[in-house]
C-alpha cells in the first residue's frame, strides 16, 4: 500500500506564507486522514480484504490473518474471497441469485458481490475457512470500490467482516432455552387442560385470567367468554364464591369450600373448590389459582349414606333394645327358676337323708330327681352367665393374677371329678413367679370350664395335661390337651356356637352346648383369644392366649420410699382398724406388706362381699378398701348394704380397682364411695389417701395437705 507523500515548502514571501498556512494544513489533514486509513487497514478487530475488479485479493489487513490464519503473501493476488468461504454457501447464494434474475449465476466470487457491483451495500452470514480447515460464523459487509475519475467505474471491492461465534452461540443458547420455555409452557398446559378439576387463575378482584377445558365444560361457556368475567357469576350463590376469593387472599390458602357452580343451560353442579393465591417472582400478589371438582355424585352418595346409617343406628337400636330383652327375659327367668328349683333340690336332699332311710326304689328315684335337679340348675348358671356376657353389663377387673395360685385352685376343684372317671392329670410345675393379665375369678371359670370338657370327653383311663407356654413376647398360652375321640375339621368349624353340642348329645354326657360359647366371650374380654386343634383319633388341645403381667411385689418393692418405715400420725396414737374385701391373693399380699410398715394399723380381710359384710358387722372397722369385681355381689352391691345398716353407714368405703377408666371412676363416686383408687398401686397416693379417709373416720372432716404425712 502506498504511503501519502508530503507535499515540498513554499518560499517565504507574504504570499508564499498565506499559502504555506494552508498547504501546512492540508499537509497535516493528508497526514491524519493517512493515520486513519493505517489504522483501519491494521486493526486486527475485523477483517478487511478488498480485491480488484475480477475479484483477486489485493488487500488482507492484520485482522484478517488473525481471523483466517493466512498471512497476507498467501493469499494477495491468488484467491478470491470465495475461496475461503463454506463453498455450499456459495452455491446456495448464486442459486437464490439465479432464482431472482431468472437467469444462472455462476458459484464463486460473482455470487458474493453480484449486488454490490450494483450499488447495493449487501450485509450477509457467511462461514470462513481458516487456513487449518476450521470454520466459524462471520458476518461480511460488501461494499463495490469505484473509480471516482473514471466515471465511477468499478475497480474493486471491499469485503469487512467480524467474527459472529459468540453471537452465534448467544443465539444457539437463547434458541435452547427458548425452547426449554416452549417446552415447559406446553406440558404445564398439557398438565393444567389434563386435569380432572376445573382450573382457572383470577386476579385479586376475582377477575378470570385464565381457565381450562374442564372449566368450560362445568360453566358451558367458551374460553373467551370467561376469561375477563367475575368469577363470582357462575355460581348460584355469587357472595359466597366471592367469600372463597376473599378469603383465599387473607388466608393465602383455601380447602374444600364448597359451591355450587351454574352451568350456561341451568345445569347445577356441586364443586369442592380449593385455592391459593400466586406471586411473581418478586414476591407480588398476582392473583388466585383455583380448582373446583365436581362432588356432586359424592353428595349424592352422602345423602344416601346418612339415610341409610340412619335406618341402621335404628335397627341397631331395635336389635339391641330386643337383644337387651332378651337377656334380661333370660336373667329374669333364670333367677325366677332358682326359687322352685332350690325346693326341689331341698326338699329332695331332707328325704335322701331322713330317718327312716328311704328304700332302694324310692333313693333310686330320689337319686335321678338330684341329679336332674343339680343338672337343670347347671344349666340355669350356664344360661344367666351368658345372658349377663351377651347384654354387655359384665365387668371385669383386669390385673396381675398369678397363674401357678389360679392353676392350684382349679386342681383342686376339678380333680375329684378327673379321679371319679380314672382319669390322670398333669399340671405345670413353675420355677419363678408368673402373672397374666386377667380377671381372677373369670379366669378361673374359663379353666374350669375347659378341665371340664377335657374329662368330660375323654376316654377311660385317659390323660389331661396342662401346660404353659410364651407364644410371642409379652403373651402366655395355657393348653388343656386331652386323649379323647378328636373332633373333625367340619367340627371345629362349629366351636363356639351357642346350644350346639358338636354331636355329644347322642351320648350320654350331659351338657348344655354354652360354656365353651361364655368363655370365649370371657377370654376376649379379657383382651386374649381362645382355640382349639384336634386330631381325630387322638384328643384335642383346647387353648387361651392372654397378656403376660409383671410381678406386683416388684412394683411394689421398687415404689415403696424408705420414709414410708414410720408411722405419719405418730406411733402413740390408739391402732386402728382396716378392712380389705379382696379376691385376689396377691393383692392382698401387697396391702399386707403396706399396713405392715403402719404401726397404727391392723388389717382385716375378706375374699368376697358377703364375707366382707359380715366382718364389716362384726368388727366394724374404721376404714374399709373394696375391691369392685367380687366373685358373688359386687363391690358396689356390697358397698350399699354397708351403707343401708345404720351400725356400718358411717364408715368411709373406699374403692381399690383395676377399673380405671375415667367412666368407671365417675360411676364409683356416684355410687359413694369416700375415694376411688386404680391398680396398679401408687404407694405415695395410696398412703395419702388412707390417712385422709382415717382423718375423716375419727374427725368427720377431711384434715388439710400439711397433716396428711
Amino acid at each position: 500500500m502506498t504511503t501519502p507523500q508530503r507535499p515540498t515548502p513554499a518560499t517565504d514571501t507574504p504570499a508564499a506564507a498565506a499559502g504555506s498556512v494552508t498547504e501546512r494544513l492540508h499537509n497535516d489533514a493528508f497526514l491524519k486522514t493517512g493515520a486513519l486509513q493505517d489504522a483501519i487497514l491494521n486493526s486486527a478487530n475485523f477483517s478487511s480484504i478488498a480485491t480488484d475488479e475480477k475479484g483477486v485479493i489485493q488487500i488482507f489487513n492484520v485482522g484478517a490473518e488473525r481471523m483466517l490464519g493466512y498471512a497476507a503473501a498467501d493469499v494477495l493476488n491468488k484467491i478470491t474471497p470465495a475461496e475461503i468461504s463454506d463453498p455450499q454457501e456459495v452455491v446456495a447464494r448464486a442459486g437464490a441469485l439465479s432464482l431472482e434474475l431468472g437467469t444462472t449465476i455462476a458459484p464463486g466470487f460473482e455470487a458474493l458481490v453480484f449486488k454490490a457491483s450494483r450499488g447495493i451495500e449487501d450485509i450477509y452470514e457467511l462461514t470462513y475457512i481458516r487456513k487449518d480447515g476450521s470454520r466459524f460464523p462471520a458476518v461480511v459487509s460488501v461494499t463495490a470500490l469505484r473509480d471516482v475519475h473514471d466515471h465511477g467505474s468499478i475497480i474493486g471491492y471491499l469485503l469487512i467482516g467480524t467474527d459472529n461465534t459468540v453471537r452465534k452461540q448467544a443465539e444457539a443458547k437463547q434458541e435452547k432455552l427458548d425452547q426449554l420455555l416452549r417446552d415447559q409452557q406446553f406440558y404445564t398446559r398439557s398438565l393444567i387442560e389434563s386435569n380432572i378439576d376445573a382450573l382457572m387463575t383470577t386476579d385479586a378482584s376475582g377477575i378470570i385470567t385464565d381457565v381450562n377445558n374442564q372449566m368450560e365444560t362445568l360453566t358451558g361457556r367458551s374460553r373467551e367468554e370467561l376469561i375477563g368475567a367475575a368469577f363470582k357469576n357462575y355460581f348460584t350463590d355469587p357472595a359466597h364464591a366471592e367469600a372463597a376469593i376473599k378469603r383465599v387472599l387473607s388466608e393465602s390458602k383455601v380447602t374444600d369450600y364448597e359451591l355450587t357452580a351454574r352451568a350456561k343451560d341451568g345445569t347445577e353442579t356441586h364443586v369442592s373448590y380449593n385455592a391459593t393465591t400466586f406471586h411473581n417472582r418478586d414476591g407480588v400478589l398476582q392473583g388466585v389459582f383455583a380448582a373446583a371438582r365436581d362432588i356432586t355424585e359424592r353428595k349424592r352418595w352422602d345423602k344416601v349414606l346418612q339415610e341409610k346409617t340412619v335406618e341402621l343406628q335404628k335397627a341397631k337400636a331395635v336389635a339391641e333394645k330386643a337383644n337387651l330383652a332378651k337377656s334380661d327375659f333370660l336373667s329374669s327367668m333364670s333367677h325366677e327358676l332358682r326359687s322352685p328349683l332350690n325346693a326341689i333340690l331341698g326338699f329332695t336332699q331332707l328325704i335322701e337323708s331322713d330317718t327312716p332311710p328311704p328304700t332302694a326304689s324310692q333313693k333310686a328315684s330320689i337319686d335321678q330327681i338330684l341329679h336332674a335337679g343339680w343338672f337343670l340348675l347347671e344349666l340355669i348358671n350356664d344360661i344367666l352367665d351368658l345372658a349377663v356376657v351377651e347384654s354387655g353389663r359384665l365387668s371385669l377387673s383386669l390385673e396381675a393374677v398369678s397363674l401357678p395360685e389360679v392353676l392350684i385352685e382349679c386342681q383342686a376343684m376339678i380333680e375329684p371329678q378327673a379321679q371319679k372317671r380314672g382319669i390322670s392329670m398333669s399340671f405345670p410345675k413353675f420355677d419363678a413367679p408368673c402373672f397374666i393379665k386377667a380377671d381372677r375369678t373369670r379366669l378361673k371359670q374359663v379353666l374350669i370350664n375347659l378341665l371340664s370338657n377335657a374329662i368330660k370327653y375323654n376316654r377311660a383311663g385317659g390323660t389331661v395335661v396342662v401346660d404353659c407356654d410364651h407364644t410371642l413376647p409379652g403373651r402366655l398360652r395355657i393348653g388343656v390337651r386331652d386323649t379323647g375321640a378328636g373332633l373333625s375339621p367340619e367340627l371345629l368349624a362349629q366351636l363356639f356356637q351357642a346350644f350346639n353340642r358338636l354331636g355329644k348329645e347322642a351320648t350320654g354326657e350331659e351338657g348344655t352346648g354354652i360354656g365353651l360359647v361364655v368363655s370365649k366371650r370371657l377370654v376376649e374380654l379379657m383382651e386374649g383369644t381362645i382355640g382349639a386343634h384336634s386330631t381325630v383319633g387322638t384328643g384335642s388341645v383346647f387353648w387361651i392366649e392372654l397378656g403376660s403381667a409383671v410381678d406386683p411385689h416388684i412394683d411394689f418393692i421398687k415404689s415403696v420410699s424408705t420414709t414410708l418405715t414410720a408411722t405419719p400420725e405418730g406411733a402413740g396414737k390408739r391402732t386402728r382398724l382396716l378392712l380389705y374385701i379382696e379376691d385376689n391373693p396377691a393383692n392382698l399380699k401387697l396391702i399386707e406388706q403396706l399396713i405392715a410398715r403402719r404401726s397404727d394399723l391392723r388389717l382385716l380381710t375378706a375374699q368376697n362381699g358377703t364375707d366382707g359384710i359380715s366382718l364389716a358387722h362384726g368388727y366394724l372397722p374404721d376404714v374399709i378398701l373394696m375391691d369392685i369385681n367380687l366373685p358373688g355381689i359386687s363391690g358396689i352391691e356390697a358397698m350399699k348394704i354397708i351403707r343401708l345398716d345404720p351400725t356400718t353407714a358411717h364408715i368411709p368405703i373406699v374403692a381399690l380397682s383395676a377399673n380405671a377408666i375415667p367412666r368407671d371412676i365417675e360411676k364409683g363416686i356416684e355410687a359413694g364411695f369416700f375415694r376411688y383408687l386404680t391398680k396398679p398401686i401408687k404407694v405415695n397416693e395410696f398412703m395419702e389417701t388412707l390417712n385422709e379417709t382415717l382423718a375423716f373416720a375419727e374427725n368427720g372432716a377431711v384434715p388439710s395437705p400439711e397433716h396428711l404425712g
